[in-house]
């Protein structure tokens, strides 16, 4: 079976529009969250952390000519950064061997949000096009638009899980000769005011701490920790098969190495340790690796209660005594829903080009009942580093499990 590489990268977060800028607020351990006032009638008062994109969704181009919702134009911002960090816009593909795969939470969102205010709140008529551009879809049909992909065009919505899923299920494909390359990666723009609130029902939204800008609102495995800060942003990737990637001399920067994915068919919200188990397990068996070869692990890490709790179990249970150093990439652009799995898988592999992992933001003292090697304040420096992995654990019980290697 043919391994599978990964040749580009584009990223567009509330760290920065370019990977330059993601790279150097994600090893110095700077939260982009910021408080932000919030009143919306029916929804508790009060200020809440957000991780917005400094991002001029106007000035993206639509393929389709239609407009777009601010997660499609966050998606093409960060495919064609991908597509050029690896050549293709120059090289070309066979477009029948070209696929895209991508994850969104809440595809549309906004566009259905404002669609909703502009009917029942101002009573003007809907525009035409918001079906095509709300449609969970959008931001998948633009980009097939964009790069020509008649190879395969498959959007996945797994909640928290969407986008890793959706990288996973590339490289199946790609192993098994249905395709050459693959887009993959997953967007999500869902900081309107009526998501927001919904959000904010369910009291897993972190309160922002009196006298604070709200920059540390999320804190990942901290003993204090209150739950999660919601962000925007959209990462893709580049997939080849080693033999196209070699036949057109494209630099590799990283194996995708292993994926694995299970339901734990218990609960809608409440996470299972015994499903993240398995699914890290399955993981590393179809990495070929053991846990002991794990160097750093990029933790789903949403700052809640039961969530944080379930996975430091489970990373006890899959790595034993000798934990591996974990980051949460939440704390600093917050949670990014559907698109977190590309956005930390992205993490994750800048972490193995630095041989170093990013930390979480200094401050809250690790929860004291887990047995996890959490990097804080200092990004550490792991010069054997070989083999990581991205862990996006979702609501309805979807774990999907990434494994990424050096290329040496």
């Amino acid at each position: 079976m043919p391994r599978v590489c990964i040749t580009g990268c584009g990223v567009v977060s509330p760290l920065g529009p370019t990977l330059a800028d993601f790279d150097a607020a994600l090893f110095a351990g700077r939260s982009a969250l910021r408080a932000e006032s919030f009143d919306l009638p029916g929804a508790d008062p009060g200020p809440l952390a957000l991780g917005r994109a400094d991002f001029d969704a106007g000035r993206v181009a639509a393929p389709s000519r239609l407009p777009l919702d601010r997660g499609s134009a966050l998606a093409l911002a960060a495919a064609d950064a991908a597509m050029d960090r690896a050549g293709l816009a120059a090289d070309g593909v066979d477009p029948f061997r070209l696929g895209v795969y991508w994850g969104s939470g809440m595809g549309g969102a906004a566009t259905f949000d404002a669609t909703c205010q502009a009917v029942y709140a101002r009573q003007q008529r809907i525009r035409p096009t918001s079906v095509v551009t709300g449609m969970p879809s959008a931001a998948l049909a633009e980009l097939a638009l964009r790069f020509g992909a008649r190879g395969a065009a498959l959007g996945y919505t797994c909640a928290c899980a969407s986008s890793a899923v959706a990288i996973g299920e590339a490289l199946l494909a790609l192993r098994h000769g249905r395709l050459d390359v693959a887009l993959v990666g997953g967007s999500e723009a869902l900081l309107s005011p009526g998501v927001i609130g919904a959000w904010r029902a369910m009291r897993v939204l972190a309160p922002v701490p009196p006298g604070t800008d709200g920059a540390q609102a999320c804190r990942p495995f901290a003993a204090d920790r209150a739950g999660f800060a919601l962000g925007e942003g959209a990462a893709a990737l580049v997939l080849e098969t080693e033999d196209h990637a070699r036949a057109r001399r494209a630099p590799v920067a990283a194996w995708l190495a292993g994926y694995a994915t299970h339901c734990d068919a218990r609960h809608i919200t409440q996470p299972d340790p015994d499903g993240q188990v398995r699914t890290m397990h399955a993981a590393l068996r179809d990495a070929g690796l053991a846990a002991a070869d794990i160097g750093h692990v990029n933790a789903h890490g949403t700052a809640t209660l039961a969530g944080d709790a379930a996975e430091a179990a489970a990373l006890q249970r899959v790595f034993g005594a000798t934990p591996p150093a974990v980051t949460a990439t939440k704390a600093l652009v917050g949670h990014l829903l559907g698109a977190g799995g590309a956005i930390e898988l992205v993490a994750t592999l800048r972490a193995l080009e630095r041989r170093a992992v990013p930390p979480v933001p200094e401050g809250a003292a690790l929860d004291p009942g887990f047995a996890i090697d959490l990097v804080r304040g200092t990004a550490r420096a792991l010069p054997a580093l070989r083999h990581a992995m991205s862990n996006s654990f979702a609501f309805g019980g979807t774990n999907a499990v990434l494994v990424v290697s050096r290329v040496d």
